[in-house]
């Protein structure tokens, strides 16, 4: 497993990030402590989490399932970089509606990681991430809760997550005002081959402020894993948004040239867009959320693949994203 540096701290982490938002919804606690294992076993240092994960009336849970495996000892903690994040509601049922219990108020940023932290069964969180940005509270409020966690040794880090590049830019200049805090070290963004819109503004502010991007569903819900092979060979059909986007003839179209490219190479299609994030510039590496064994290894064998300029190029061609700004939108 390769290692690289956080964005401009000194904190090193593995090339690719183990997702766990499947932990309790889709894979339940035995398997989810299993794929924690073999992910180290690996290398992978870097996992990622969020307060609201388990969804629903599980909300929490998978925090929960985290923390377990943490309890289990021999060194888990300690060889984890732990990133979750807060925003979210997380109220108990029936009390959805009360204010507070969700978004970056100081009140609710100092409720949620105690909260985190019990689940967990840690003493501190390596990066925590905002899930979203807040438009109703200040970045100095947001700012001051976060020193105070720093000096409690709760927290390490603070990241970001689906933030425009604007956000990046006014959070970074108001911690460097403050003179506090470092600001924020990393930016969690939807990035993908078919969808590159981050490439405008959210990736090029990331690297202007120091920030690791980590792009979250690195194939579009599946839709660059082969999807089409697996639907001609029987085997599991798309699904939410692929089957939304494979029901429109011009991009059907699309994805099948990605994987006609591919089986011309020999390389599958999901190790392929997961190594193609590798060449991007800026980012430290995309989140993979294996529900089995075999996908973890796949994900391994994809940070492994070098894509040769003949085939980047021609990825390009397929998918050739909107280009930087303001040239994506002017001349």
């Amino acid at each position: 497993m390769k290692y690289t540096q956080l964005g401009r701290t000194g904190l090193k982490v593995s090339r690719l990030v183990l997702g766990t938002m499947n932990f309790g919804p889709q894979t339940d606690e035995a398997d989810s402590h299993a794929i924690m294992d073999a992910a180290l076993e690996t290398g992978i240092n870097f996992f990622d989490t969020a307060n609201v994960y388990g969804w629903g009336e599980n909300k929490g849970r998978t925090e929960s399932i985290i923390g377990n495996w943490f309890a289990k000892g021999d060194g888990r903690r300690d060889k984890v970089v732990l990133a979750t994040k807060v925003y979210g509601n997380m109220a108990a049922d029936g009390a959805a509606a009360w204010p507070n219990h969700d978004k970056l108020s100081a009140l609710n940023i100092r409720r949620a990681v105690d909260a985190s932290l019990k689940r967990l069964q840690t003493d501190h969180i390596d990066v925590y991430q905002f899930h979203h940005i807040d438009r109703a509270t200040s970045f100095e409020e947001i700012w001051q809760a976060i020193d105070v966690l720093v000096q409690q040794g709760k927290i390490l880090y603070a990241g970001s997550s689906n933030f425009p590049g604007y956000k990046i830019a006014q959070a970074n200049e108001i911690a460097a005002r403050r003179g506090g805090t470092i600001g924020l070290v990393s930016e969690q963004c939807l990035y993908n081959l078919a969808e590159r819109r981050a490439e405008m503004e959210v990736i090029p502010a990331a690297q202007e402020y120091g920030l690791g991007v980590i792009p979250w569903s690195p194939l579009q819900g599946g839709l660059l894993g082969g999807v089409i092979k697996k639907e001609v060979q029987g085997g599991r059909r798309a699904s939410g948004r692929a089957a939304e986007t494979l029901a429109d003839p011009a991009s059907r179209a699309q994805i099948q040239a990605y994987e006609d490219l591919l089986d011309k190479h020999g390389i599958e299609p999901g190790e392929a867009a997961l190594a193609w994030l590798l060449t991007r510039p800026g980012v430290t590496g995309p989140i993979v959320g294996p529900r089995t064994a075999e996908q973890l290894a796949s994900a391994v064998r994809a940070s492994e693949l070098e894509l040769s300029e003949e085939l980047l190029t021609s990825l390009d061609e397929i998918f050739p994203g909107p280009g930087p700004s303001p040239e994506a939108f002017a001349w």
